[in-house]
């Protein structure tokens, strides 16, 4: 109960306070009203209205009785607002009594003791609004008026604040912001206070009323007399906001126009209503927002009245209200583009607002129109410096709308009918900004900020999860399509819109392309037309009626003769040409004129005659009026204006023709009767005033004139609807690909040129955006950026000595920030990279040569791991440029969070990263050159695509090879080309996966620099030789590779370089021997290719001469040998060949080279087991192809005798070395290979070979070498070592003979080899060797005796006659040791 009571309390004081505030005020009126004004006046109360006096009183009556306390809200208004209202009214009170009454009013509003549910409370609210616009103030001194429209101001702004004011109808609402104005009208004459406040209030009212424009209905279309009961009798809404937007818009056409640059420093009272209007403007464009599209009449007077006035005055006012049309443009265009709009939004439905209330016309034609007359005339400097600053600042606001870029290029840059804004908006700002001299003007530096706007914009939004491939970007005109008026077929689908746009720029790129080739030559401009399929072929009249009417910059002279041409096909394109024309409610002048403008009138008067019967044909079928009685009357009084246009603007016409006389020519044109006087009247004073242009140039109109915009508000109605929508990725890179000629040029001058350090960072910010572009397919853009760097580094000075560039770079800031941009552009786009990594590399090696690189920028060996172990190295070294989420290489969408803000990364207030920091100038730099992360450049090219990975190889050998680079000593160009050997060696082995895509590129730029002039193989060859065995043992430490190219690949590169500088096989013996031990020992069976191991064993041979490499090398080659896993039928003659190298060495011991020659035998039984497996090579892991068999020994079918012979062909040149036990054992050993020979199933032919290319060669050596001691002074002892050797050779022959008895003797050539045979027993028997008494006299028939038993025995030689055989044996055996004749052919 008690809190019950409580709550009720609350209420009753408020009812209360109410009354003792309505008493308080009554008696404040009264004291007023009673104070005597005039002397002679004795009582009060005579002074005052007894009427104001007793409705006051009876109020007060009311105040306090008991049934009023509780119900001020449910009470009518107007008992207790009619007493003070009166007063307002009233003309006999004075004006304090005004003012009082005034705020009583004013105290009742701002309580809401009534709402717009209180009874009465309409009525009550117009009453006030009716008393206080019809206060009334007689005999009043200025200042007490003036506290009395103080009052009133406050009043109407709190009518429009109370919730009564829902009430309002339009028409009351009307008179409201009628009488406010009124008052801003009087108080330009009054008080600065008084104006303030007056403009105030009209700003207070505008603003409380839109505000509720987005919740007002969209009223239905209704009669003129309909409107007019609805504004008296309904609540406000849309009526009285469009007569108020109305009546703004009409305050900007004030007075006449004055040129701002004649009245500098003061602002007129036209331009301070401009200005005032404008700010209201704006008021109402912020708080109607998007709804104002929903309301026709109010988009009406936006597009016609509100856009020509911004357009008219924009260029002859003042800088402030430049400023403020630009801001009200700029708002039109936030809310209003969208409405009647084509959205393409993938997977988002279109607006529902925008389909159901679509308004007719949009803003499209209105835009271009204000930039195109305004925004870039003025920007371009042509009505003065200051405006030219505000306008430019108007378009680098444009520029900071979220999609401004891409909605700009996409409704005009790619329309063929319209022109290319925000191409030249872009080239503008770059020739503004461009430096041309220090420090930069404000206005530049305001051009500057809209081209990095620009440029940031498109960067941040062009990234995309995966890139598409090059190809993806090119698109081409495949037939002809009509196009200057096309629609996409398929809006909603927005990969085919992309296309569709992408495609109309293409033409229109080729249109104007076109229209430069018919300039210069029209025949070529048609052939270009038809070439590019923007005609068809053969050509149509339509098609070209378009070309001549809307491509710009065309030669109007050739255009009219053209259409003027009597041929059947120009008469065609000439009634196309003037078919685009609507001339629909146009009057005839204002037609001719728009038509003239597009083309000059040819000379010849039959052309002229032509070209006017098809405008007179066109005019006449589109009037509506019924002046004319046929076209043949408008074409006569066409003739007749442009002859009064001649007399009149003709100077050299003294005698001009009057208006009565121009009436009186044309006298019954008409069908025989008079066209009306005022008609020609009006004909003859616009063309007497405004001559008509009929030798104009090519270009857009200097001025919007009236009869301009007229034909652009009716072309608006029909025009293609502003599109809005998001970035693409293909339309984003192709408006940057349209500007970046200028962008790049301008942003790059800037950096290099500009010495303040925000311009230096933002330009910096501006090219690292152009480099996250260009990566998308523009690699052209990317290398000419990198270039730039390059250069801006001034590591590349060829006039700067090593310690100015040192000193250049530790105390300037700019070339490390250029440092910085070109390596972590290389980190992050190198896939995008060409061929700027020539300068690239040359600017790293300039580091190295400054010792500003660290110890190793990268490990070789390490690279493969480069990856993860530099994850945590930037986490802790550099994580502010490359934070953990960014490293990612194939995560495009990290890279605006990286490299968006690059400039943080060099800020100099960091204390942590700073450019300057405490330490040397050394550790500076290298902490500089740390965050460049160059390592990852080449340990992470496993990224890059093969033409850039081809490119940085070549710029790394080019210069490795000394091109380009100046060394100052033999030592700095060794460890700059072993540098270089170092990151090739680094990029090979990152990319082994693709090592056949790249090498052979890497291979012939080896072949290239060795045929540079002065080029020298040492160290490049010595240091190429170590490095490409380090990629060879990668290679080959593959196991599972099945491509052997890049095995052949590296190994020809390697042979190459020893082949360049054979002197490096000594030099290098040590990495040589190491490296090919490695590969033969750890990976011989991964080695496939015969080319591989020809090169492995020969320099493994090589490496074998010289003693610190010989038992490493003999080590490995035994291995190799005794194991015989690795050997194979391919490599085997290469094995074999590197044997006998290291057996004949003179610096082998004896152990090792016998050791070598028993291995070297014992591969007979391999030869055996292949044989008898049909050469499938058991035991070997590896495989190589049938191309690599034939290289290494034919067919199958021989196979087996080719390595034999290769074996024995070995063993016979180790039997003539020097050392006696070696050549002894060379033979014994060739004897053991010919008695495991018979399992190989040798041919006749085989062991004729096997004789004559081995043993007899062999025995024949042996002799000649033992003739040659003998000869010697002093050689005895070489000369009986010779022999004995010789002594053994002809018995293995001997033997082997006897063991190949039956083939050789099915041979054909037996004979022949028989006789050989005895000539070389012959020789040896007698050999002459001085007094020395030779065992091979003895041996010689014991030998011969041993053949001829055997061949006896086994029937080879039979003594028979006719026996050619024995007839040739018994002579010979009588010439070579008679003493076994009788023996062995005993006479019969």
């Amino acid at each position: 109960m008690e809190k019950s009571s409580v709550v009720s309390r609350v209420p009753r004081r408020r009812e209360i306070g109410i009354s003792c505030m309505l008493n308080a005020e009554v008696g404040a009126v009264l004291a007023v009203m009673r104070r005597p004004h005039d002397p002679a006046v004795a009582s009060p109360d005579e002074a005052a209205n007894p009427h104001l006096l007793h409705s006051l009183k009876a109020l007060r009556s009311l105040l306090f009785h008991p049934r009023q306390l509780g119900e001020w809200r449910a009470t009518d208004p107007s008992v207790y607002l009619s007493p003070f209202l009166d007063v307002v009214q009233s003309d006999d009170v004075p004006a304090a009594a005004t003012g009082v009454a005034l705020s009583t009013v004013l105290k009742i509003l701002k309580l809401d003791v009534f709402d717009e549910h209180t009874p009465g409370a309409r009525d009550a609210i117009h009453s006030v609004v009716f008393a206080v616009t019809n206060c009334r103030l007689e005999n009043t001194d200025s200042a007490s008026e003036d506290a009395v429209l103080m009052r009133v101001l406050q009043v109407l702004t709190a009518v429009m604040r109370t919730r009564a004011s829902v009430l309002l109808t339009d028409h009351a609402v009307c008179t409201l912001v009628n009488t406010c104005f009124q008052v801003v009208q009087q108080s330009a004459h009054r008080g600065d206070l008084l104006q303030r406040s007056a403009r105030h209030a009209m700003h207070e009212l505008v603003q409380a009323i839109f505000v509720r424009l987005p919740d007002v209905k969209v009223p239905v279309e209704r009669s003129e007399a309909e409107d007019d009961v609805i504004a008296t009798t309904g609540s406000y809404g849309a009526r009285c906001m469009v007569d108020i937007f109305h009546f703004l818009c009409s305050l900007l056409n004030v007075g006449e126009v004055i040129d701002y640059a004649d009245s500098v420093g003061s602002i007129s009272s036209d331009e301070d209503v401009q200005l005032f209007a404008l700010v209201l403007i704006n008021s109402t464009i912020e708080l109607g927002g998007e709804a104002i599209g929903k309301h026709p009449k109010l988009l009406r007077i936006i597009q016609d009245d509100l856009f020509h006035h911004l357009i008219h005055y924009a260029t002859h006012t003042s800088p402030l209200v430049l400023s403020m049309i630009c801001s009200t443009v700029l708002h039109l265009y936030n809310f209003l583009r969208r409405y009647a709009s084509n959205h393409h939004e993938p997977e988002k439905a279109r607006s529902s607002n925008a389909s159901q209330h679509h308004v007719p016309t949009c803003l499209r034609l209105q835009l271009e129109a204000l930039f195109t007359y305004v925004m870039l005339r003025i920007a371009a400097g042509s009505n003065g410096a200051q405006l030219q600053e505000v306008a430019v600042e108007g378009i680098t606001s444009f520029c900071h709308q979220p999609n401004f870029v891409i909605e700009t290029y996409v409704n005009y840059d790619c329309d063929p009918l319209r022109h290319n804004v925000l191409e030249e908006a872009a080239r503008l700002l770059c020739k503004i900004a461009f430096p041309v001299g220090t420090p930069m003007s404000p206005l530049q530096i305001q051009a500057f900020g809209g081209i990095v706007t620009i440029i940031t914009t498109i960067a941040d939004n062009i990234e995309v999860d995966q890139a598409p491939d090059r190809e993806a970007y090119n698109i081409d005109v495949s037939d002809y399509k009509p196009f200057w008026v096309e629609k996409c077929d398929n809006s909603d689908n927005s990969d085919r819109w992309v296309e569709f746009v992408r495609m109309r720029k293409l033409k229109k790129k080729k249109i104007m392309i076109a229209a430069n080739h018919y300039n210069r030559d029209d025949k070529k401009g048609l052939d270009f037309l038809k070439l590019s399929k923007l005609v068809p072929s053969p050509p149509e009249p339509k098609s070209l009626a378009y070309f001549f009417r809307f491509t710009p910059s065309l030669d109007k002279n050739k255009i009219g003769d053209f259409l003027g041409d009597p041929d059947e096909f120009n008469i065609q394109v000439l009634n196309e040409f003037t078919g685009t024309f609507d001339f629909t409610g146009v009057i005839l002048d204002i037609a001719l004129r728009s038509y003239l403008e597009t083309f000059r009138l040819p000379g010849e008067s039959q052309k002229i005659q032509r070209i006017l019967e098809a405008f007179s044909d066109r005019f006449y079928e589109q009037q509506s009026s019924e002046i004319f009685a046929s076209k043949d009357a408008v074409f006569i009084l066409c003739y007749s204006l442009i002859m009064l246009n001649t007399d009149q603007h003709n100077p050299q016409v003294k005698k001009k023709m009057t208006e009565e006389e121009f009436i009186r020519n044309n006298r019954a044109i008409n069908g025989g009767m008079d066209l009306p006087r005022e008609y020609l009247s009006e004909l003859f004073h616009s063309i007497s005033t405004n001559a008509i242009t009929l030798f104009g140039t090519a270009g857009t109109p200097t001025e919007m004139s009236s009869a301009h915009w007229d034909d652009l508000i009716k072309r608006s109605r029909t025009v293609e609807p502003f599109v809005t929508c998001d970035y693409k990725h293909k339309l984003s890179r192709e408006v940057f690909v349209a500007i970046s000629g200028p962008s790049v040029a301008t942003l790059a001058a800037i950096f290099e040129q500009t010495d303040d350090e925000d311009i230096l960072h933002e330009s910096l910010d501006g090219l690292i955006s152009v480099a996250r572009i260009a990566r998308y397919g523009l690699e052209d853009i990317l290398d000419e950026l990198l270039s730039c760097f390059c250069k801006l580094t001034n590591l590349l000075n060829p006039y700067a000595t090593a310690e100015e560039t040192l000193l250049t770079f530790s105390n300037e800031l700019k070339p490390r920030m250029a440092t910085l941009a070109l390596f972590t552009i290389a980190n992050k786009f190198g896939e995008s990279i060409r061929g700027a990594w020539k300068n690239m590399i040359d600017c790293l090696l300039k580091l190295k040569r400054l010792k500003l690189l660290p110890q190793s920028v990268i490990e070789p060996d390490t690279a493969l791991a480069a990856d993860s172990k530099a994850q945590t190295h930037a986490k802790s070294e550099s994580g502010v440029i490359f934070p953990a989420s960014h490293r990612g290489a194939g995560s495009n969408r990290s890279v605006s969070g990286l490299i968006g803000r690059f400039s943080q990364f060099l800020s100099l207030d960091n204390s942590n990263d700073s450019m300057i920091s405490f330490g040397s100038e050394l550790e500076n730099n290298l902490k500089i050159i740390q965050q460049c992360q160059i390592g990852d450049i080449f340990s992470k090219s496993s990224k890059l695509p093969d033409e850039s990975l081809q490119n940085m190889g070549r710029a790394l050998i080019f210069a490795a090879a000394g091109k380009g680079q100046k060394f100052s000593t033999p030592v700095e160009e060794e460890e700059i080309v072993g540098f270089c050997w170092d990151l090739l060696v680094t990029i090979a082995s990152v990319n082994l996966h693709r090592f056949s895509a790249f090498w052979p590129q890497f291979h012939e730029s080896f072949a290239i620099v060795s045929q540079f002039p002065l080029f020298s193989p040492c160290p490049f060859a010595e240091k190429a030789i170590v490095g490409l065995f380090k990629i060879a043992v990668k290679l080959t430490a593959s196991p599972s590779r099945l491509d052997k190219l890049p095995e052949e690949l590296i190994f020809k590169s390697i042979n190459l370089m020893w082949k360049l500088d054979k002197e490096i096989l000594d030099t290098c013996c040590e990495s040589i021997a190491e490296s090919t031990m490695q590969i033969l020992n750890v990976h011989g069976k991964n080695v496939q290719t015969v080319f591989g191991w020809k090169t492995l064993l020969h320099l493994l041979t090589v490496a074998g001469r010289h003693p610190e490499t010989f038992d490493q090398g003999v080590e490995a080659l035994v291995k190799l040998m005794s194991e015989g896993t690795h050997i194979t039928r391919y490599n085997y003659p290469y094995c074999i060949e590197a044997a006998f190298g290291f057996a004949a060495l003179k610096i082998s011991p004896l152990d090792k080279s016998s050791r070598i020659l028993s291995l070297m035998a014992d591969t007979v039984n391999l030869l055996i087991q292949w044989h008898k497996s049909g050469y499938s090579d058991p035991g070997s892991t590896n495989s190589s192809s049938s191309e690599d068999g034939q290289k290494a020994g034919g067919s199958a079918g021989n196979l087996g005798a080719n390595l034999f012979m290769k074996l024995v062909e070995a063993l016979r040149k180790t039997s003539l070395v020097r050392r006696e036990e070696i050549r002894n054992q060379a033979v014994a050993e060739l004897r053991k290979c010919f008695a495991a020979a018979e399992e190989l199933d040798f041919s006749p032919a085989n062991c004729l070979a096997c004789f004559n290319l081995v043993i007899f060669a062999m025995v024949d050596d042996l002799h000649e070498k033992m003739l040659e001691y003998s000869r010697r002074e002093n050689s005895e002892r070489e000369m009986r070592s010779m022999e004995g050797t010789l002594k053994v050779a002809m018995e293995m022959l001997v033997e082997v003979y006897l063991e190949f008895l039956i083939p050789l003797s099915q041979s054909t050539g037996f004979r022949s080899f028989w006789l050989g045979m005895l000539r070389r027993m012959d020789t040896c028997m007698k050999a002459d060797l001085g007094d020395h008494v030779g065992v091979l006299q003895e041996l010689v028939p014991v030998l011969l005796k041993k053949m001829i038993v055997e061949m006896k025995e086994k029937e080879v030689l039979v003594q028979e006659d006719g026996n050619e055989l024995w007839d040739i044996t018994n002579i010979q055996i009588q010439w070579i040791a008679p003493s076994v004749k009788d023996e062995l052919f005993p006479e019969e």
